[in-house]
């Protein structure tokens, strides 16, 4: 039975930018369950009113609802035990959970710096109002006053990657030779901007810009396939 698996979308129904939502789609990938990727917008709440929550990811898997991204790869895990495995053991689930944890608190901040109105440019029309007032709700500016030092936040970007670009000169992925949810979890943040921008966030010839190169060819190519803004 294929999952479901409801995925924010923008005006074109094609155009998939969510970072948590690339997370679970990598996740599902990985795990070679079959999933259909439903498209979804911000104001279609009803939805999701069987999940009672309103937030994308969700899944349904023999008409059971499951959301959120760390939530879904747990169910994944316990669901489908004979296909591979997204958290080894305690260690492995560790580490995937800090950098879950830092992308949120450390990557987010500067990309939405960056992309912020180019995301709003990329909604449905009826997405956009609310898209509008509940960010500038929550940051206290305009989307425009909010990006108005892109070049400040691509530097910060960079600074706090960094790390994460000397790991990788020691291996191909950021848990060992192989990727793993601490890979997905990243690599979905740096969808995001990549989806909605007119032109690549990351220089390819960094070791981040390599192995997004390398996310992007997993799975058949899947990542790479993808609809984005630039064609």
């Amino acid at each position: 039975m294929t999952v479901m698996l409801f995925d924010l979308a923008g005006a074109d129904p094609d155009v998939r930018f969510s970072p948590y939502c690339w997370r679970t789609k990598m996740a599902l990938k990985h795990k070679g369950v079959v999933f259909e990727a439903v498209p979804w917008r911000f104001t279609d709440k009803v939805a999701l009113e069987p999940s009672g929550q309103g937030r994308v990811p969700t899944i349904v898997d023999h008409g059971l609802w499951v959301h959120d991204s760390w939530e879904i790869a747990h169910y994944l895990d316990r669901a489908y035990p004979d296909k591979p495995i997204l958290f080894r053991d305690a260690r492995d689930e560790a580490a995937a959970r800090f950098m879950a944890t830092w992308a949120d608190m450390t990557l987010h901040l500067p990309i939405l710096r960056i992309c912020l109105v180019e995301i709003y440019a990329a909604l449905a029309p009826q997405d956009q109002a609310y898209f509008r007032s509940s960010r500038e709700a929550r940051f206290g500016v305009t989307l425009e006053e909010f990006v108005t030092d892109k070049g400040k936040a691509k530097s910060q970007l960079l600074s706090v990657l960094s790390p994460m670009d000397v790991s990788l000169r020691a291996s191909r992925f950021l848990g060992g030779e192989t990727p793993s949810y601490s890979d997905y979890a990243v690599f979905g943040s740096l969808m995001w901007p990549n989806a909605v921008m007119s032109e690549p966030l990351l220089e390819a010839d960094t070791m981040v810009g390599a192995w997004f190169n390398r996310m992007l060819g997993l799975h058949d190519g899947y990542a790479r396939s993808a609809k984005i803004v630039r064609g």
